[in-house]
């Protein structure tokens, strides 16, 4: 990770942290055994935007952050789009904290009731992670097994689940 990335990714968990202990504090969708952790955070291939994951007490959200200049593509606040991410074309919201700058979100869970702990969060993240930055195989066919979810949650794993829900709206 570069200095400069290494920068926004502490300034992200400062800017979430700071959230935890004011606007969400008493809020009772908040796991008290979850805390604020930036996940795997890295340089997307075209190296204009870093994407990981934001584990919190209270969301779990794939985030795309801006490298250097603002791109003129970057989602205004609360408008949305679509991004392709490996195999996958996710839906995103454009946000803003004014510390940190805008940046993109996908929601990949909340509230985080169903993570027993701080480890099963993180592993979870980065599950999604590898799953979004695998390079789609030529001429693949889309894996019928994405629609499993609707057989309930025990069909497929929490990084499966959490990935295609974020990608019917696109």
């Amino acid at each position: 990770m570069t200095d400069a990335l290494c920068e926004q990714v502490e300034r992200l968990e400062a800017v979430f942290r700071s959230v935890a202990a004011t606007r969400m504090k008493g809020i009772p969708l908040l796991h008290c055994g979850l805390r604020v952790e930036a996940v795997g955070f890295a340089p997307e291939p075209d190296g204009v935007m870093a994407s990981g994951v934001l584990v919190t007490p209270w969301f779990m959200n794939l985030l795309r952050l801006p490298l250097g200049t603002v791109p003129e593509s970057l989602l205004e606040p609360g408008a949305t789009g679509c991004v392709q991410m490996g195999a996958y074309r996710l839906s995103f919201i454009g946000a803003h904290e004014a510390v940190l700058g805008a940046y993109e979100m996908c929601s990949l869970a909340s509230p985080m009731f169903e993570f027993a702990d701080q480890e099963a969060a993180v592993t979870t993240a980065r599950e999604v992670l590898v799953s979004l930055r695998r390079s789609p195989s030529p001429g693949a066919q889309p894996d019928v097994r994405r629609r499993r979810f609707l057989l309930g949650r025990s069909a497929v794993s929490g990084a499966e689940y959490a990935v295609d829900r974020r990608t019917e709206a696109c």
